[in-house]
C-alpha cells in the first residue's frame, strides 16, 4: 500500500512552535518585569539620596550659623592668653633646654630629710628665663630655709626665694619655692609636673 503526504502545504508541529514562542513570552517578560523592578528600586534610591543631600545641606547651614555665633562669644582676651600659653609651652619644647631628669637629681641632692616635694611647675618667661616653682612641706621653717639655701650653692637656681607659706592641720609647714633654674638640660618631658612621690622627706 503506498502512503505519500498530497497536501500542497508542508506539516509543521504547531505544538511545538507554540511551546517555544511561550518561553520565549516568558522570558520576555521576566526582563521587562526585572526592568520594571531595577528602575522603581533606583527610582526610590534617587529619592532617598536627594534627600539626604537636602537635610545635609540644611545641617551645613545650621552649622555655619553655629560657627558664627561660637566666634562671635569668643572673648578676644582669653583668646590671647590662651594662645600666649600655648606659645609658652611650645617655646619650652621647641628649645630644648629642659630636663627633669637632671632637675629631680638637683633636689634629691639638696632637699633636706625633714621636707618634701609635693608639686614642680616650670615656666618659660619671654626673655627666656627659666622660673620653677616647687611646692614643699617642710617640719620647721630653719628646714626650709636649708632647702633653700641648698638650692643656692648648688649652683642650678639662683634668686631662690620662699612664698606662700602657711600651716597644715597636720603642723607642717606648706611653702612655695620660686627661682631661676640655671642649668642646661637635654630634653623636654612635659610643660608641668606633679611628681608620683616625694622626693624625700617628713613622714
Amino acid at each position: 500500500m503506498l502512503r505519500t503526504n498530497l497536501s500542497t502545504r508542508p506539516f509543521y508541529n504547531a505544538r511545538a512552535v507554540q511551546a517555544v514562542l511561550g518561553t520565549l513570552a516568558i522570558v520576555v517578560a521576566a526582563i521587562t518585569l526585572y526592568n520594571v523592578v531595577s528602575i522603581v528600586r533606583l527610582t526610590l534610591q534617587q529619592r532617598s539620596l536627594s534627600a539626604r543631600a537636602v537635610q545635609a545641606e540644611r545641617d551645613s547651614q545650621r552649622l555655619r550659623g553655629e560657627a558664627v555665633g561660637i566666634r562671635a562669644r569668643i572673648d578676644p582676651k582669653e583668646l590671647n592668653i590662651i594662645a600666649g600659653e600655648a606659645r609658652e609651652a611650645n617655646a619650652i619644647i621647641d628649645q630644648r633646654t629642659f630636663s627633669w631628669t637632671e632637675l629631680f637629681q638637683t633636689f634629691e641632692s639638696t632637699l633636706p630629710p625633714e621636707v618634701r616635694i609635693t608639686a614642680v611647675q616650670p615656666r618659660l618667661e619671654q626673655d627666656g628665663t627659666f622660673y620653677v616653682d616647687v611646692a614643699v612641706q617642710a617640719r620647721r621653717a630653719e628646714d626650709l630655709d636649708a632647702f633653700v639655701e641648698a638650692l643656692e650653692q648648688d649652683g642650678a637656681f639662683r634668686g631662690v626665694l620662699p612664698h606662700e607659706d602657711r600651716l597644715t592641720e597636720d603642723g607642717l609647714l606648706e611653702a612655695v619655692i620660686e627661682g631661676v633654674y640655671a642649668a642646661p638640660g637635654r630634653d623636654v618631658a612635659h610643660a608641668a609636673a606633679t611628681p608620683h612621690a616625694p622626693a624625700g622627706g617628713a613622714q
